[in-house]
């Protein structure tokens, strides 16, 4: 057997096709749907995947006003926030995350389960999130995606 057979090739940042998807929100749990969704932006379905590469694909997330959560998780989960500045720290409900911009549970969601350094960054940029069922991405011709 020759050596070159058996070598190991490491695909380049070039040769990554991102593929566009959509994933409808509506009546999904939240923290399987942020996983599902985290697991595509990440490009671990594919089997050319780097955990050092951006592989993953653009994740388009419609109907984010209609997630669930399940239990009490609505009045008692507490999200905090901080702008840097001394005595900024806030504690906010899911519920009035959703009352004023119900995308950002989803995208606080997603974040979390990215890793925390540049490429986590880097992949986060591949999540669009959108309140309603409509979205400006058509001329990406996304795929649908059912969970």
């Amino acid at each position: 057997m020759k050596a070159e057979s058996y070598k190991t090739i490491v695909p380049s940042q070039a040769s990554y096709q991102k593929a566009w998807y959509v994933v409808d929100a509506r009546d999904q749990v939240l923290g399987r749907l942020a996983s599902r969704v985290a697991h595509l932006i990440k490009g671990k379905h594919k089997t050319s995947y780097a955990p050092n590469m951006d592989c993953g694909d653009h994740v388009i997330v419609i109907n984010a006003d209609k997630v669930r959560m399940t239990g009490k998780k609505w009045t008692r989960r507490v999200i905090f926030t901080h702008s840097g500045y001394p005595g900024s720290q806030r504690e906010l409900t899911p519920a009035y995350i959703h009352s004023k911009r119900p995308e950002r549970l989803i995208e606080h969601a997603v974040r979390g389960m990215l890793p925390k350094n540049r490429l986590g960054r880097q992949l986060f940029r591949s999540l669009h999130v959108y309140a309603g069922p409509e979205h400006p991405h058509a001329a990406q011709q996304p795929q649908a995606i059912n969970f």
